[in-house]
């Protein structure tokens, strides 16, 4: 099935990667010569995405929004110093998709995967199967292809949701969210288990195409919910878990590519060996 829709969060602090966060944005720390977000941003591109909703925080300058805009001064100076054949790597534009940016409300209040999803559903009116990726992370595929576009084509029907999946050491199982799936459907998500009580070695890498039910799903949670600083966050796997307790199917579809962490400093380093073909 053809999805139009995207959501990519990337607000919040980055705290994982003090001190650095600081200054440049998490999902603008540089995976080669580009940003990570805009490893994501691509494959929404090649899967036929044509709407892509980035969900900002509310700072005096935003990275990733100047490094979609165009910079006239950047092309002005390339033109008048004969460096023509460099507009070309400072467009950062991608035909047939258009970026929109969303300040996320109280950011630092109500923090979690789950609010910034919510809250662009509700601001734009979103009622379509839409793809929600976190901008922190990405699937790489040496050949280009795209396991987004692969994951369309296991949605047969607007009611029907799915997930990406990746599938790990089994002697790490206790760092991640490991899925259980029976028939191709997720049937629980058990966090951070011990090595004997997992129910697979496959882990959730936070990659979806959700229903609209499912999108309802998460705008309810947040309304419903209110969790303080000291609370847990809000979390998109608690309306994961009542979306199937409902009856509701969620596909499951393991990568072929390879799932890189850059919020780690360890993800990030080994994220640039692969891309940059030093793995």
């Amino acid at each position: 099935m053809q999805i139009k829709k995207a959501i990519i969060p990337v607000a919040g602090w980055g705290t994982r990667r003090l001190p650095i966060t600081k200054v440049i944005e998490k999902a603008m720390l540089p995976i080669g010569n580009r940003p990570l977000v805009d490893y994501v941003v691509e494959d929404c591109a090649k899967a036929g995405i044509e709407d892509v909703y980035i969900v900002i925080d509310e700072k005096p300058f935003s990275q990733i929004k100047a490094y979609y805009e165009e910079n006239a001064k950047l092309n002005n100076y390339l033109i008048a110093r004969g460096k023509e054949d460099r507009l070309k790597l400072a467009d950062t534009s991608r035909e047939g998709l258009t970026i929109h940016f969303f300040v996320q409300k109280d950011v630092d209040s109500r923090y979690g995967s789950a609010c910034p999803v919510a809250q662009v559903v509700e601001e734009y009116g979103i009622n379509e199967p839409t793809v929600v990726l976190m901008g922190d992370d990405l699937v790489y595929n040496a050949d280009g292809s795209s396991d987004l576009a692969r994951l369309m084509d296991l949605i047969k029907e607007p009611t029907d949701s799915a997930m990406l999946a990746t599938e790990i050491d089994p002697n790490d199982v206790e760092k991640y969210g490991v899925l259980k799936v029976e028939d191709g459907k997720l049937s629980g998500i058990y966090e951070k288990p011990k090595k004997e009580e997992a129910p697979s070695n496959l882990i959730n890498i936070s990659k979806y195409i959700m229903s609209p039910a499912f999108l309802q799903r998460i705008v309810k949670y947040c309304h419903d919910n209110d969790f303080g600083p000291g609370d847990q966050e809000y979390l998109i796997t608690d309306p994961i878990i009542e979306h199937i307790k409902a009856g509701e199917p969620i596909y499951v579809m393991p990568i072929k590519g390879e799932y890189l962490d850059g919020g780690s400093m360890d993800g990030w380093l080994h994220a640039n060996n692969v891309v940059c073909g030093k793995k």
